[in-house]
């Protein structure tokens, strides 16, 4: 079991250690108390820094920096433990993504799903065609 301090609980959450404190005197966090400095319970720790860690719900975006989005449907999704494979047919463009499985379980997607794809990146490749023999 990992424990502790206070000061470094406060730090991790970014609260202060009075508030830790507070939190070990309700009951919100489990700590020992002994000779020494309180020492918070590292399981107990993470548990909380999940619970508070909601950041403000973004909302509808209306525009966003990349230029190159493209509409279609989704026609595959491989999933495994941790990651996910997603195929858009966007007009005559197969566009494929890959992101954790968490995001595409929490955007719905499945084959048939409507999509966007929204395509940002510092690395372009543009190749030509080969002569014909």
């Amino acid at each position: 079991m990992t424990h502790i301090r206070v000061s470094e609980a406060a730090e991790l959450l970014a609260v202060s250690p009075d508030t830790v404190r507070r939190w070990i005197d309700a009951g919100r966090l489990t700590a020992t108390k002994g000779a020494g400095p309180a020492l918070v319970d590292g399981t107990d720790l993470a548990r909380l820094a999940e619970e508070i860690a909601h950041p403000a719900p973004v909302g509808t975006v209306t525009d966003e920096s990349a230029r190159n989005r493209m509409r279609g449907i989704v026609t595959e999704v491989k999933r495994d433990g941790v990651m996910a494979q997603v195929s858009l047919q966007a007009g005559p463009f197969r566009i494929v993504s890959l992101m954790s499985r968490e995001a595409a379980d929490e955007l719905g997607l499945d084959p048939g799903v409507v999509a966007a794809a929204s395509i940002k990146s510092t690395n372009v490749v543009i190749g030509t065609p080969g002569s014909p023999a």
